[in-house]
């Protein structure tokens, strides 16, 4: 199977960006999705998939990839009841083979899914970027998440659910016992008990970078760097147990690598987010557009490595500027039209030209 190009999409009437937008990109085939609607822990029901795949069904695309099926809570603190969500998981697994998924993208970030601390940052040519300022990070976590929440005007944010955010002060309590070892096996627990269901199903659980790669307020993160990944693909040593690579993500640390990653580990990455970051000396970053010479990530060396590990899983563009009149209210901090298909025509572009030099033409 060739790499398939995907497009994160948010749902009908959930989503400024439409199907018919995306179908009139170039090269997309598959349409990235969840169900916004349900909780962490909630069984992902037959009907409400179908709905979906009714909906993607006319444009052609297929529905191989999902982002997300978040965690509860319950299974990354490791409490008692961790073993009825981690049920309720296996069930919505088997649910979506039904429908051909392939991937699951997931994370085990504790309490707070990405971290920006200015979704609609001005980045000085009339565009606008998703930014983090590192120092902003060591006040009250309220403040952020609030603002966060005000900012996506009433749209869903995986991860960012209200009902979870207006219990912060339980959430931090439940969590303050958990360090990094423990956070650790609880996520060893949860793998060893979903790969037989995987194997059953053919259908890759794909865990995605911490998002920025350090710990924040006191958290713990896991999937931060090359020796953490190592460690997650040997602790489950199984091909089921998988890697959203995230290049933006692991970049925020420009210490990380993330063409080497992959070429050590293309074998065991389902799903790649392209992603292009730009940091600044006292540690703040901002997210650039895909273009190589606009960040710092290395865009292509890492398309390089995919295309020379021969690399046939899924991949998208993920996040973009807020271009042409998009800003708060008209579109999904992240995630609106045109950046994004900007950035499949240039990763496309790039991949076209290696697939030419590889044929010797």
């Amino acid at each position: 199977m060739p790499m398939q190009m995907g497009f994160r999409w948010y749902g009908e009437g959930n989503d400024q960006v439409s199907l018919a937008d995306i179908k009139q990109i170039p090269g997309v085939t598959s349409i990235v999705w969840a169900l916004h609607n349900k909780q962490p822990g909630e069984i992902w029901e037959k009907e409400e998939i179908a709905q979906v795949q009714k909906q993607l069904e006319p444009y052609g695309f297929n529905m191989d990839v999902v982002e997300s099926v978040n965690v509860h809570d319950d299974i990354k603190i490791g409490l008692p009841t961790r073993d009825k969500y981690i049920e309720n998981y296996i069930q919505t697994i088997r649910n979506l083979k039904d429908f051909g998924v392939k991937v699951i993208c997931y994370n085990f970030m504790p309490i707070f899914d990405w971290t920006r601390t200015d979704l609609f940052h001005p980045i000085g040519d009339g565009s606008t970027a998703l930014y983090y300022q590192k120092d902003m990070i060591q006040d009250d976590p309220k403040v952020m998440a609030d603002y966060i929440l005000k900012n996506l005007n009433g749209l869903t944010f995986p991860g960012w659910e209200p009902e979870r955010m207006a219990r912060l002060d339980e959430l931090f309590a439940a969590y303050k016992p958990v360090t990094k070892e423990k956070l650790w096996e609880n996520l060893k627990y949860f793998l060893e008990k979903l790969m037989p269901v995987c194997r059953e199903c053919d259908i890759k659980m794909a865990i995605h970078m911490d998002d920025p790669p350090w710990d924040i307020f006191g958290l713990p993160r896991l999937m931060v760097d090359g020796p953490a990944i190592d460690r997650f693909l040997s602790m489950v040593d199984d091909p089921y147990n998988c890697l959203t690579l995230c290049s933006g993500s692991l970049n925020a640390n420009p210490e990380n690598n993330v063409a080497s990653i992959v070429r050590k580990h293309c074998d065991r990455i389902a799903f790649a987010h392209i992603r292009n970051v730009k940091h600044f000396p006292n540690g703040d970053f901002s997210e650039a557009s895909h273009r190589e010479c606009d960040g710092d990530t290395g865009i292509l060396d890492i398309l390089r490595a995919y295309h020379d590990c021969g690399f046939e899983g899924y991949i998208r563009p993920d996040h973009g500027r807020h271009l042409w009149g998009e800003g708060p209210g008209t579109c999904r901090p992240g995630y609106g039209l045109y950046d994004r298909a900007l950035g499949v025509m240039y990763m496309l572009g790039a991949w076209d030209l290696m697939e030419k030099e590889k044929a010797g033409k």
